[in-house]
């Protein structure tokens, strides 16, 4: 457990960081954007929560319906597959 709480901080920051990269190449270097794809992969892999706060914090993608209705549904979906997880294989 203490390798995947290791493993979700590292997502985390690294979805953090390049959302905010993103928003900054926005305006200052559009040829750098980060795909939208790799935004959603980082969320896919973990890092939905960070990634959602951070959207909203800085107002980055959140006139995208991909973005505010996709990340949700991802958090959805990992919190059901860690349910599915811990009542399986951890509820002792």
């Amino acid at each position: 457990m203490k390798w995947f709480l290791i493993y979700l901080a590292v997502i985390s920051l690294i979805s953090v960081i390049v959302c905010i990269y993103d928003k900054w190449a926005a305006k200052h270097r559009p040829e750098k954007r980060t795909r939208e794809s790799t935004l959603l992969w980082l969320s896919a892999f973990g890092g939905s929560i960070a990634m959602l706060v951070t959207m909203l914090l800085i107002r980055h993608k959140t006139q995208h319906k991909k973005f505010m209705i996709g990340i949700p549904l991802i958090i959805v979906a990992q919190f059901a597959l860690f349910g599915v997880y811990w009542y399986f294989f951890l509820k002792k």
